[in-house]
């Protein structure tokens, strides 16, 4: 995960990505939970169940790429397929595209798990002093 991006933008930016990631995840859910209340056919509520889990992933701010794109391609079968209003499913697509290819943020468990590490290395005492 490291390797996909070089820093976890924190301050405005990470903000910005963590306000991008609750939208996005709330509007999946919501709707999500809207959808399975009026008892779908087998295949929609995959389909859904399988949105939702992206949205939670998302939400945490976990595997964001892997569920970035996984939103991403859902969102695009949605809008093609004609379930629901294309509109919403363009714009959720193409917010979680975009935390796919930027990343989580600072404020994201794949910044705990997989970003930079510091390391405080103590001073040795100095030894050359009298006896």
């Amino acid at each position: 995960m490291q390797r996909l991006f070089s820093t976890f933008a924190d301050g405005w930016p990470g903000a910005g990505l963590l306000v991008m990631r609750v939208a996005a995840a709330c509007v999946l859910l919501i709707q999500g939970l809207f959808i399975l209340r009026s008892a779908p056919s087998i295949g929609q509520t995959a389909l859904q169940v399988t949105t939702m889990a992206g949205g939670i992933l998302l939400l945490a701010g976990l595997w964001t790429p892997i569920a970035g794109a996984l939103v991403t391609v859902l969102e695009v079968w949605k809008a093609i397929s004609g379930d629901g209003d294309p509109s919403t499913s363009i714009l959720l697509g193409t917010l979680a595209g975009a935390l796919a290819l930027l990343g989580p943020g600072a404020w994201s468990v794949d910044a705990r798990l997989f970003g930079w590490k510091r390391i405080d290395i103590p001073k040795r005492p100095d030894h050359n002093g009298p006896r």
